[in-house]
């Protein structure tokens, strides 16, 4: 690996700092199980004057759907589960599914499997107002958040079984759409391992791999190290923070009664760095098994059709396909990268982005908290940057 070419990550990240479009970063380059670059920039709260560090505490949003796809892949390992099985069987409210489309409604042509809410073929919706699903989840979010305001908790399996009597927006397998499948997982895996999800995640992946900041909450403790989140202002360059609910998360200095699986959890670098590192390896690191070798290949592969793929058309996955809740990069033109085939990973809305490579056994991370960043185009630039430096 040339260490000195990585010297340019230093001058990329500093200028978007400097240029007041990030309050902070920090990137994180491993290598062969090795940290070969590491670096924090800016602050993590610029009002109380708390700088952005390798321990800084950030929320993952869909950075934590790879998380619930490999908790996914422990209960398939354990035959606790088949992807075939239909959701109903675990949720009886998405039995009998129906679509809706132009306020006409119909039976969808079969039931949900879970490898549809692993592959985001299931036409669940997230919130929004473009889709007759959409509208209505957007009702329940904004439903559930009203009673949350009034002191009524709703659990996660309790969230997803009101999910499940909203019509989707597609017949499942028909289609492709980021929606509320991840969510739906994490209800699942609580019903079938008899914890909450929080729980399982902590005694199956999170204790096993000393990831001891992750969770879906900031204890009073630790929020010292939580990082703010800001949105860039493009009107007049300036940096406001953050203060709203975001697919139903937000308040994370108490436990919540939602843990979600598709965008609630918090991390470190170090801590999601392992996770990354578990899986650039073929599921164990130093010792402890968390997934079978050929588990791991099957997690990081594409598994959506041509048919799925016609909608799969955001700029950020250009050249990948997906599967799993991930990209799996299938198209080196395509994605006009220098990045191997069969690179996978994701990002959060706020901008964290985690790249995992297992044929050169690496992992990329950049961790920034600004207001759907997304796969960003500094994101980009350092990927680029790291593959040149491989010899």
């Amino acid at each position: 690996m040339d260490l000195k070419r990585l010297e340019i990550i230093k001058g990329l990240v500093k200028s978007e700092v400097d240029q007041g479009k990030l309050a902070g970063a920090s990137v994180a380059i491993r290598k062969d199980g090795d940290i070969v670059f590491s670096n924090s920039y800016g602050m993590a709260d610029i009002e109380k004057n708390i700088k952005m560090e390798m321990d800084t505490i950030i929320r993952l949003f869909s950075l934590t759907k790879p998380i619930t796809a490999v908790a996914t892949m422990i209960l398939f390992e354990r035959g606790l589960i088949d992807l075939y099985h239909p959701v109903k069987w675990y949720i009886k409210s998405f039995e009998n599914p129906m679509v809706s489309k132009n306020g006409e409604v119909k039976p969808a042509g079969r039931d949900i499997f879970i490898k549809d809410l692993l592959n985001m073929t299931s036409g669940i919706s997230y919130p929004d107002q473009f889709t007759d699903s959409g509208r209505l989840m957007d009702k329940l979010f904004n439903d559930i958040q009203a009673d949350t305001e009034k002191g009524v908790k709703t659990g996660t399996v309790q969230f997803m079984e009101r999910a499940g009597e909203i019509p989707l927006t597609f017949s499942p397998g028909d289609s492709w759409q980021y929606g509320l499948s991840a969510d739906v997982l994490g209800a699942i895996i609580e019903t079938v391992s008899g914890k909450s999800y929080g729980d399982f995640l902590k005694d199956e992946i999170f204790i096993p791999l000393e990831m001891v900041d992750t969770d879906f909450y900031v204890p009073e403790e630790k929020l010292k190290r939580f990082a703010q989140i800001y949105d860039y202002n493009w009107d007049d360059g300036t940096l406001d923070i953050f203060k709203y609910i975001f697919l139903g998360v937000g308040n994370y200095h108490i436990k919540p009664s939602f843990e979600s699986g598709g965008a609630g959890l918090v991390s470190t670098l170090n801590d999601y760095g392992r996770f990354a590192q578990m899986l650039a390896n073929g599921g164990t690191l130093d010792g402890v098994k968390i997934l079978g070798k050929k588990t791991v290949d099957f997690l990081a592969s594409n598994q959506i059709t041509p048919e799925q793929s016609k909608v799969y058309n955001w700029e950020s996955c250009r050249g990948y396909g997906y599967g799993n809740l991930m990209r799996v990069l299938v198209d080196q033109s395509g994605g006009q990268t220098n990045a191997d085939l069969g690179e996978f990973g994701w990002d959060g809305w706020a901008g964290d982005y985690a790249v995992i490579n297992k044929t050169e056994n690496l992992v990329i991370q950049l961790f920034i908290q600004s207001c759907g960043a997304g796969t960003s185009d500094l994101a980009r630039k350092i990927r680029a940057v790291t593959y040149s430096a491989i010899d």
